[in-house]
This record gives C-alpha cells, structure tokens and sequence, in this order.
C-alpha cells in the first residue's frame, strides 16, 4: 500500500471517528492536517503520538481528549479494518526484547536519562508508581508523598515484613520502600539494573540514621540468588516483557521461602487487548519504555504455579491522580527541565506520556493492581 493511500485512510478513519465522537474531541486541532495523515497512516498509534511530538496537532485538554479515545479504543476502527490490525502494526524490534543484555539497555534508556528529571516531577521520596490517597479526586500535591508511604507501608505489611524479615524487592527505584523496610528493622537486598538509580539509593540509605542499610545490587532479576522471607516488586513487571513473564514468576517461586509472602503491584490491561498486542510496537515502547507490556491479571494468574493470590487491591483511580500530579508539576518545571538539556521536542513526549498514562486510568482501560501471594497448600 502506497504511502499516498495509507494517508487518505487515516484521513477517512480520522473523520468517521470525529462524527462518531463529536463533542468528545472538542479541542482538538489540526496545525499540520497532511503531516499528521501521514504520520498515522504510516504508523497507526505510533504515528498519532509522534505526531503530536511534531506539533502537527494539539488539544486545549489533551487528557480528556485521549480519555474520550481510550474509552472507546477496541470500537474505533471498524471492523472491517481491524482484520487487518495485525498486519499493519509494526513489530517489536529484536534489539528491545528482555534478555538480560537487553534489560539493561532499556532500563538505561528510561531510568538513566536523569536523577535531576525524574526529581524534578516526583514526590521527594521519588517513588514513580502508583500512590493510595485518602481521597484520590481531592488530592494535591502535599498529599503526593504521605499517599506514597501509605502504597509502600501497606505492600510492605502484605508482604509481613518486619524485625528480621529477610526482604528482596525486585526494582529499586530511587530506594524510598527499601529504606522504609529497612526502618522496619528489614534486612533488604534491593536490586535494579539501573545505574542513576542505584547510585541515588545508595546516597539516600547512606544519609539515613537506623543501623540497618539495604543493600542496593546492580544485578537482572534473573541473577540473583538467596532465598527470602518476603518478595516486593512495585510496577516491575511491565518492563519484563511477555516472553520473559515466565522466567520472572520462575525467580519468585525459587527465591521465597516456605511460609514466606510476595506483595506484586502491577499496571495490568484487559485480557482480550493484550493478547490483541502481543508482539506488536507501541508509541510507548518506542519512545518512553522500550521492552516493556503490560500484562492482565488472568496472564500473571496462569503463570503462578504453586503460588496463590490471597489479597488484592485495585489503585485505578488512585494512579489516575498520581499521574495529574506528576503531570501538573512536570508542567511547573517545565523552565528547570529545560535547564538539564532537555529540548521541546522532549516535553511534548513527556506531557503526551504522561496525559496518554493517565488517560488510560481514567477511561478504565488500564488498572494498577497490588497482588499478595503465598505458597497454596499441597
């Protein structure tokens, strides 16, 4: 198919769309229509957010515009289109799949863009998942960091972590629910594959005044050895990639010790829609997370094994505003961002990722999960 067609496609796709959702893509316009056709007809999704990138279009409420999207993403293309979905969707490239060289590329290529960046947007704790607010529509920013130590404490005490408690978290981060382990009186073993992180980790511990330090690894999830009283692993599990799923429940399995506990977040999407993208390139795993898809619920449940789900607890609405938050004050400092190096170009991909992110809560299309598991009984 010629490019020319591909792009008078997207153009048609684009007008059945705005007739069919009307009033919910007020806002919406159009700087550079033949650009953005090409871009979308080119690259489906992908072309869609890269073309926001370009400036060829903007939104005056660009979250409720990819909400309004996102609450109606399996309906948009006809059916008679979406025969040929698979077909038109570019493949994931070999380069970013979840091998441990690989891990650590795409790992690098997020969380070692900046410590400064991602202090810049976060709580001060610096914890990027998830928060559980007391009233998630009311909060504001003051309430960021204390709904972020509510989320940490509550893992932590699924996981029955306490004085002793042998603790692997699987994710580092920027250390703040390792140090709140090790305060617990925790000896932790935290391991990340990324540099920025672990060395700001390891800076924060340091600085702490309990005798207990966790101990920050550089080391793929693969890698590590020992056996635990408690497992915590906090939105982890979305860079892993499908193929690699199971290796990562294998290693939870090996790695917990009898009677011991597995406190899991992880930002799940509907069965039928990852099984309708597996395989296939996304604008996120292009430009934000490379190697990564998220997985739903009943895919972790068939790849437990022995393991058994006691308690669950869904933080949708709560990441929704988490993700406002972040969005909000990355829009505040948009001049300090600037002053790190980061250009234009790279603040509309981050306020599209992070409008895009929260969409996708809001609409109901994703959902954020905190799983405990324990050995079922023989």
């Amino acid at each position: 198919m010629t490019a020319w067609l591909r792009a008078q496609l997207a153009r048609q796709l684009f007008l059945h769309v705005a007739r069919r959702m009307g009033p919910a893509l007020t806002g919406l316009r159009l700087h550079r229509p033949d650009a953005f056709f090409r871009r979308v007809g080119a690259d489906g999704l992908i072309g869609f957010g890269e073309s926001y990138t370009a400036g060829d279009w903007d939104a005056d409420d660009l979250v409720g515009v990819l909400t309004a999207l996102a609450g109606e993403v399996g309906t948009l293309v006809p059916p008679s289109l979406q025969r040929l979905r698979r077909l038109a969707l570019p493949r994931a490239p070999l380069a970013v799949r979840g091998s441990p060289e690989g891990a650590r590329r795409n790992i690098a290529r997020h969380y070692d863009l900046s410590n400064e960046l991602f202090a810049a947007f976060l709580d001060e704790g610096m914890t990027y998942s998830a928060a559980w607010f007391a009233d998630p529509a009311a909060a504001t920013w003051a309430d960021l960091a204390p709904a972020q130590h509510r989320k940490i404490d509550r893992l932590l005490t699924q996981a029955r972590v306490g004085p002793g408690t042998r603790l692997l978290e699987i994710g580092s981060g920027w250390g703040e629910l390792a140090i709140r382990a090790a305060r617990r009186g925790a000896d932790v073993v935290s391991i990340t594959l990324s540099e920025e992180q672990a060395q700001r980790a390891r800076e924060r511990a340091s600085a702490t005044r309990f005798p207990g330090k966790p101990d920050f690894r550089l080391c793929d999830y693969r890698e590590v050895d020992g056996s635990y009283d408690a497992i915590v692993s906090a939105e982890m599990i979305e860079a892993v990639g499908a193929r690699h799923w199971p290796d990562y429940f294998a290693v939870l399995r090996r790695r917990l010790a009898p009677g011991g506990r597995i406190a899991l977040q992880a930002i799940t999407m509907p069965h039928d829609r990852m099984l309708a993208t597996l395989g296939t390139h996304t604008w996120v795993q292009k430009h934000i997370f490379p190697g990564g898809m998220l997985p739903s619920v009943p895919a972790i449940e068939s790849l437990l094994g022995p393991l058994r789900i006691v308690e669950r607890l869904s933080l949708r609405e709560h990441y929704a505003h988490t993700l406002r938050l972040w969005r909000e004050r990355y829009t505040q400092q948009h001049d300090l961002i600037t002053k790190l190096g980061f250009d234009e170009t790279f603040h509309r991909m981050w306020r599209f990722y992070l409008a895009y992110s929260e969409a996708g809560f809001r609409s109901g299309y994703l959902d954020v999960w905190q799983l405990t598991m324990e050995r079922g009984r023989p």
